[in-house]
């Protein structure tokens, strides 16, 4: 696969191309890499990208400067009077645009037809948490702490955080979580399921970074119907769930990758995937 630098048009986020892995960095460390339009914007362009994109099988979404996202800039709304968003709009066409940035950011993630994965090497606060949670696989340093911390901000919460974290951990503790806004550190984190796995500071982007190679090296076009099957599960009603996954199952069954496979097993070698 090859190797390529993406156009983010901002210098808010740096997007990369490598062996198959987009790796996506939030690059606003003096605010904690928190949100801005021009981030929000890079990464929308990013993901549309990476879902037809030949040369990417799988995302990394992490942060520079020891923090994975701030969420929202607080900072920045006071500065222009508490307001979130653009106060000269109408408030009709502030929601438009919210429920526009919401669906091309996270929920893109979340129905992105190829492995997602945030590393986080520090915080992940607010909206930056819930974009962490939109996504498949989450890993982080013991540095990282997460919180939804809308309620200090007097926010009820953005871009789909509410709907993954209850998927995740169950609705009773993600009540807890977004009304008490406590700080959760990695060994909790583990514990309710918000985080696959912690590594340390020095090796989480090399550890999650030979996770995302590996998923980027494997079936994906099952991995695409796999992904659906799986939000289908948490979405869906069961019977439709099953008759699903049983037309995904034999459409895969049908790919060259398929067959590669039951060749390399009779082999007793490893599958070499070719993504049809």
């Amino acid at each position: 696969m090859s190797n390529r630098t993406f156009d983010t048009g901002t210098e808010d986020i740096r997007t990369e191309i490598a062996d198959g892995v987009m790796t996506i960095t939030l690059n606003r460390p003096e605010r904690r890499n928190a949100m801005s339009d021009a981030m929000l914007t890079g990464l929308v362009a990013s993901l549309d990208d990476a879902e037809t994109a030949t040369d990417v099988g799988a995302v990394l979404l992490t942060g520079a400067g020891g923090a994975f996202c701030a969420g929202g800039d607080v900072k920045g709304m006071a500065e222009a009077g508490g307001e979130g968003g653009n106060s000269a709009l109408q408030y009709d066409a502030r929601v438009h645009l919210q429920r526009r940035s919401q669906r091309d950011t996270a929920g893109k993630l979340y129905e992105l037809p190829k492995p997602t994965i945030a590393a986080l090497p520090g915080p992940a606060a607010g909206a930056g948490l819930s974009i962490a949670l939109s996504c498949d696989l989450r890993y982080g340093s013991p540095n990282a702490i997460l919180t939804t911390a809308f309620a200090r901000v007097g926010f009820s919460g953005d871009y789909g955080g509410t709907y993954f974290m209850s998927r995740l951990i169950g609705s009773a503790k993600a009540r807890e979580l977004y009304f008490l806004s406590e700080k959760v550190d990695m060994t909790e984190a583990e514990r309710l399921g918000l985080v696959n796995g912690v590594f340390s500071e020095e090796s989480l982007q090399e550890e999650v970074t030979s996770i995302a190679k590996r998923l980027a090296q494997g079936p994906t076009v099952a991995y695409r119907y796999m992904k659906e099957n799986l939000n289908r599960a948490v979405n869906g009603e069961m019977g439709e769930c099953l008759d699903m996954e049983a037309a995904h199952h034999i459409h895969c069954g049908q790919t060259d990758d398929h067959k590669e496979a039951a060749k390399a097993f009779v082999d007793k070698r490893e599958p070499v995937f070719k993504g049809r």
